[in-house]
Order: C-alpha cells, then structure tokens, then sequence
C-alpha cells in the first residue's frame, strides 16, 4: 500500500521497468522522473492540476489543417530549439545550421530549378536573390539534395494562412547541383507576430512577452545517408535578432543580406535596388527522413 508522494513515485519508476523496448523505457522512466519532480517542486495544487489538463486537451482542440498549437505553444517555451541544439552540431557541440522546422511546413511544394522564382500570385516586396549550398562538416558539396524552401509574405501570412495569395506562393523545392547549389528569386521577408488568439497568446500575455519572430527564411534538407535539416535563415537587420518568441536565433543562422542599388538582377526581370543573399548550410550525416506535415491545407476564402 502506498503512503506518501515518494513512495507513490518509487512505485510508478517501478513499473516503467515492464516496458520491453529500451528506448521508451527510457523515455517513459524519464519522464515519469522529471514531472513527478516537477509537481512536487511546484507544489501544484489540485485546482490547477485540473487547470493544466483542460489547456493539453485544449491545444489539440485549437490545432487543425492549417494551424498547430502544439508546435506554437512548444516553440514558445523554448522545447523546439533545445531538441533542435541537442541533436544537431556534432551532439550540440558545434554551431549547427539546423534549427526549428515550424508549423507551416507542407508537403508536395513545386518543384523549382535552380535560378526560378517563389513568386507564384503577384507579392509585394523588395526582391531577393538567394546563393545557397550545402556541404557537409569537410566543406565538401552534397550534390542532389532535395531542399524546401518557404516562407510568409511581408504582411507577415504563409500562403496556407492567407486566402489572397495563390496555392504554394512562396513556396519551392529545389535540388542541389554538383557543387551543392541552388538558387532563386523571392521577396525580402519581414518579421511577423505568431497567431496570439489561442492558447499561446495566452501565454504571452501572462508572462509579458511579446509574440514578434524575427524575419526568416525556412528551408528543409533532405538526402538519403543524411540527418534531414530543417533550418531558418534569419535577416541581419531585424530588430527583433535578440528576442524572438520562439527562440530560435543563433549566430550561424544570421544571414547577411546585401543592398544593390546599380547592379542589374539576375534575371534582368527587375528593375530598381534589390537585396542578395549568400548562405552556405552544413549538413551531417544521421537519419534522412521527411516528417509528417503540420499543415496540410490553407485558409478558404470566405
């Protein structure tokens, strides 16, 4: 029979032990560990036990097609970039080019060749010209790697959010060449706030944060004997660098962006100053997978 808090946690860590698999007896064992401690530590009373089981329940509730909660509310708490940090940069001992992948992945983006534009509806926005490779932790080119590129516009929407912008704008998936090189043309983003009419808004609010991410550029890198890296190409110039929500920002994800007043386009298509980026993303090798996406549809037009 069980007595006291200690004795009641001694014996669930008991029962952790009947799990077969290693892994998620680890996992289990450890989780059981650190929010028993948890509890314990904060004293949590009953009321807001019963609180805390209302708001998991209700993020899945405020998740659907073309919004995740989950992936909002785990970012905002710093979960997603200590994932990110741990399993990335050689064990988290080097500065990594991986970061978070967000919740506005989606799949099947059109297949772009290099040079091509993500301009797929007409978008305001100064013009962009993005250089970008991929080599591993040698320097040397990944060749025929496939790369998702995406974004939001500059009134701060991803496509998927936005009934005004053509399916997929901003969106595209390239692949590397024999130097680990692509390229294309795009808009300049702009920061934008994170959706705050849910529970992380909430969140927020109580804690006095504000809900700006910094201007980004998201990309996802995928080849086969490869660790597939979700990274996010932040703008130099953003005021929001030092406090974004989601704390993603790291200084080997800063990209330089490069005003050219006189120098033509690349595509001759425009006209007037635009900006240029290079970048150059480090990969590893690991488990080469493409997750489930977190959206699946966009907004209709109502």
């Amino acid at each position: 029979m069980l007595n006291t808090p200690q004795e009641l946690t001694s014996f669930v860590l008991e029962q952790m032990k009947r799990t077969q698999d290693p892994r998620s007896r680890e996992i289990f064992t450890q989780l059981v560990k650190h929010l028993h401690a948890f509890i314990s530590e904060a004293k949590l009373t009953e009321a807001e036990f019963h609180l805390a089981c209302s708001l998991i329940a209700k993020l899945g509730q405020q998740s659907n097609a073309s919004h995740n909660e989950v992936t909002l509310m785990a970012g905002s708490l710093g979960v997603s970039a200590l994932v990110c940090l741990q399993n990335n940069g050689q064990g988290g001992t080097q500065p990594t080019t991986a970061n978070l992948m967000g919740p506005f992945w989606r799949e099947g983006s059109p297949f772009t060749p290099s040079g091509g534009s993500l301009l797929r509806s007409k978008t305001a926005g100064e013009r962009v010209w993005v250089n970008a490779y991929v080599k591993d932790f040698s320097a040397k080119p990944i060749a025929d790697a496939r790369v998702d590129v995406w974004h939001s516009s500059n009134e701060g929407l991803y496509e998927n959010q936005d009934a005004k912008q053509a399916q997929m704008n901003l969106r595209g998936c390239f692949k590397t060449d024999v130097n680990g090189h692509f390229q294309f043309e795009t808009i300049k983003p702009s920061g934008y706030p994170i959706p705050t009419n849910g529970l992380v808004g909430e969140l927020l609010k109580q804690l006095g944060r504000h809900n700006m991410r910094p201007a980004h550029l998201h990309f996802l890198i995928f080849k086969e004997g490869l660790k597939t890296q979700f990274s996010q190409v932040y703008s130099n110039d953003d005021p929001y660098l030092e406090t974004d929500v989601q704390f993603g920002v790291t200084n080997a994800l800063v990209g330089q962006y490069v005003r050219h007043a006189s120098e033509p386009f690349p595509t001759d298509q425009v006209k007037g100053d635009w900006w240029s980026l290079d970048f150059t993303f480090k990969v590893e090798p690991g488990h080469s997978y493409l997750p489930k996406p977190p959206i699946t549809q966009k907004v209709l037009a109502s």
